[in-house]
């Protein structure tokens, strides 16, 4: 038996709005600015699923504009743990602003977890502190992520740059995360 692509969730995180802790449900995509995970999923494929869009001034300023935010790999298998996790960026839309990825320095934890699962930033244009961003297009590429036993998280980072690029419908990227597992 594998961990089938189902049971790896991608959630949101409760950022630092308000006394919600952990595992607790937060669906505004920009407070998912670390610290906890959420019970809400990133739906795949929807309009502003992760980042809100780019106003006309934003996207102006070029590379000057970055905005971040911190979503959570979840092991959702029953008992096998998804080892030598990687994460690329599998797809990309040309000519949008650029992705880059990378992975927050926390250790996997249990789902309910205490303890804080991931860095905190105030304002989404604050860079979360130890995290290395890059644009990995495959998974030979790809950034690694360790093990995520069954029923534990990882916290990821996203960073989005505008490009000042003219009007862009649909501007996106998909994240893929791919591992191993025994029986």
């Amino acid at each position: 038996m594998a961990i089938i692509a189902s049971e790896i969730l991608f959630k949101l995180s409760t950022g630092n709005s308000g006394s919600q802790g952990n595992n607790a449900a937060q669906g505004n995509v920009n407070n998912s600015l670390g610290k906890y995970i959420s019970t809400t999923p990133v739906t795949d494929a929807s309009l502003n699923n992760l980042f809100d869009d780019l106003t006309g001034d934003e996207n102006a300023q070029g590379a000057s504009y970055v905005d971040y935010r911190c979503i959570f790999v979840h092991n959702n298998n029953g008992s096998l743990t998804l080892q030598n996790a990687v994460m690329w960026l599998s797809a990309e839309v040309a000519g949008g602003a650029a992705i880059a990825i990378g992975v927050d320095p926390a250790a996997a934890s249990a789902i309910g977890s205490g303890t804080q699962q991931a860095a905190v930033i105030l304002t989404d244009t604050s860079a979360p502190a130890g995290v290395t961003f890059s644009a990995p297009t495959t998974k030979g590429a790809g950034i690694a992520l360790g093990n995520i036993p069954n029923g534990q998280c990882r916290a990821i980072w996203v960073r989005r740059t505008a490009a000042n690029s003219s009007a862009l419908n649909n501007d996106g990227a998909t994240i893929r995360v791919e591992g191993d597992t025994a029986a």
